[in-house]
């Protein structure tokens, strides 16, 4: 039985009318376009005759509270602090799988990508640094750090076949390890003076949750509920409130309630005991015998999840198709203006971008290259160092945690609008360049494969 019996396709209005979007949202690609069209939008809303509404349309105040407890912040502030915290809740629960079954799970399969990691996150920074040590921007040294996974995917899924499967492997835990980086440097290095009294609270929620753990809650909403305040107190602690979702996913349960063995057993017993009733004339809606087999049928797959699948399988539509373009609109809107060529010969934007184009692929490759070298890892299978070097410049494309490091590294307006020049330079060249010399090694490789064969 194939994938697709598995599948039911009732042929109703509704679903012949959906189904074009549910083919869209399940290719690798559509998560990068819907980002990379929401940053056109941007761009163009902040350059347009209605360039002054962006600015004031982010800067809307929206209240929430109930009972006197009243907390009022701007749009910007409820993407960039709230919706981004869940945003860096799946990443959590991303660096949890892969910690536990992933790429990450041992040390041999890790070593690769985590010294390839280390070394694209050092250089960028060493060479953003250099650019910009007695400048007003050397706070920003970790903006060219991250890499952009949505686009990365996106680009190889475009390229398919042409990027080998260990290579995609490879570059995704990669973006992964990145992606732990920049979380500590935000924790450690952009956090703003610490409430002793609010992070000792947010303490006594972690605990909680910890607790919950142990004690075997599986619902999500006690998690979610518990999830909220410790955000809040994170935030009013001088933490930055996305550390929060970090936190929140180590603790949710990765635990089955089933093996495999057991959730077969059960299953079949419950089916032979629906096998029992389908020859009844009843309707299954009023007979409480197929009713009772469905709800108990549905209990044990749902103990055979952990809730850490289940969580990140409901919150990733919502994270690639609202929270990320969401983020994208509110903070890719940059006015040009009339001092262009000032702004990108500045050295903040050219540290972000040499960072991004230059350090992240000579990071990646020559930290790669002494693991390997140095015996603690190996090349995996298929893939040569002319499409490692390829993976180094996509790993290049810095975009979203770029831009969401910046606007905690830079106060003023005009520094980060250097910055985010930088950004989008430096991403836009690294992934045409990277996307070239992929295709390069590739056809390389055929041709080395084609002469091997005569």
């Amino acid at each position: 039985m194939t994938d697709n019996h598995l599948r039911t396709a009732p042929n109703t209005p509704i679903f012949r009318l959906v189904r074009p979007f549910q083919e869209f949202a399940a290719r690798e690609t559509s998560g990068g376009i819907v980002l990379l069209a929401c940053t056109l939008a941007a761009l163009i809303w902040a350059n347009s005759l209605w360039a002054h509404s962006y600015e004031t349309f982010w800067h809307t105040t929206v209240t929430v509270g109930a009972a006197g407890q009243i907390f009022t912040r701007n749009l910007h502030f409820w993407v960039n602090d709230g919706l981004m915290a869940i945003f860096f809740l799946v990443v959590g629960l991303e660096i949890k799988r892969e910690l536990l079954v992933g790429e990450l799970a041992s040390v041999r399969q890790a070593a690769l990508p985590i010294a390839g990691a280390l070394g694209g996150v050092m250089f960028p920074a060493i060479i953003y640094t250099l650019m910009n040590r007695a400048g007003p921007g050397a706070s920003g040294w970790g903006i060219p750090m991250a890499t952009d996974i949505a686009f990365v995917i996106g680009i190889m899924a475009l390229l398919g076949s042409r990027v080998p499967l260990g290579l995609k492997v490879f570059l995704t835990a990669l973006a992964i390890v990145d992606d732990i980086a920049a979380v500590l440097v935000i924790a450690v290095f952009y956090t703003s003076e610490i409430s002793l009294t609010a992070l000792g609270i947010a303490g006594l929620c972690l605990a909680g949750l910890i607790v919950m753990n142990r004690l075997g809650v599986r619902h999500p909403l006690p998690y979610g509920l518990l999830g909220i305040a410790l955000w809040y107190f994170v935030m009013q602690s001088g933490v930055h409130a996305t550390i929060a979702g970090v936190v929140l996913a180590l603790t949710i349960p990765s635990r089955t309630e089933l093996n495999a063995g057991q959730f077969l057993s059960h299953s079949r017993a419950i089916l032979d005991h629906f096998a029992q009733t389908v020859d009844r004339e009843a309707n299954v809606l009023n007979d409480e015998s197929q009713q009772v087999a469905v709800d108990a049928l549905e209990d044990t797959c749902e103990k055979l999840q952990p809730p850490m699948h289940r969580i990140q399988e409901a919150l990733h539509p919502w994270v690639t198709f609202v929270i990320m373009p969401l983020f994208a609109l509110a903070n890719a809107g940059v006015n040009f203006g009339s001092h262009i060529a000032e702004n990108v010969a500045s050295p903040i934007a050219l540290g972000v971008a040499v960072g991004l184009l230059l350090g992240k692929p000579l990071g990646i490759t020559l930290a790669s290259w002494l693991a390997v070298k140095a015996r603690a890892a190996s090349l995996p299978d298929g893939v040569n160092w002319s499409q490692v070097h390829a993976a180094g410049w996509l790993g290049g494309i810095g975009f979203t945690m770029s831009l969401f490091i910046a606007a905690l590294a830079l106060s003023s307006e005009t520094y980060l609008l250097q910055a985010k020049l930088g950004i989008f330079a430096g991403s836009l060249l690294a992934a045409v360049t990277g996307s070239f010399l992929m295709l390069r090694a590739n056809n390389k490789a055929v041709e080395s494969e084609a002469n091997a064969g005569d």
